[in-house]
């Protein structure tokens, strides 16, 4: 995985109102701005400060990052599966960097 792309783990089908969990693990560096590096620098502050869930367009998470979030971050929640729908993450990083994925849930 590169930075910046994420990965959506869902099961492969869902029955209609089974809780299903939704995990998502995001490529990203995470670096607090405390870091030195090598040569003795500090190693530029660089977090994901929000990340959103959506199911179906029906926001399931909103959620603030701090730098104490380790890189490649890793997120879960649960749902009640409804209809079948996406499955849509987005975030946004402290330099103003988005990124996005999906993955569609089937409830039959």
């Amino acid at each position: 995985m590169t930075p910046g792309q994420a990965i959506i783990s869902l099961p492969s089908a869902a029955r209609p109102g089974e809780t299903v969990e939704v995990r998502v693990l995001i490529a990203h560096p995470m670096e607090t701005g405390l870091r030195s590096d090598d040569a003795g620098q500090t190693v530029p502050r660089h977090i994901i400060r929000e990340v959103v869930v959506e199911y179906a367009g029906t926001e399931v998470l909103r959620a603030e990052l701090s730098p104490a979030i380790t890189a490649n971050p890793y997120l879960s929640v649960f749902l009640r599966a409804g209809p079948s729908g996406p499955v849509v993450c987005r975030w946004i990083d402290d330099r103003g960097r988005e990124g996005r994925a999906q993955a569609l849930l089937r409830v039959a």
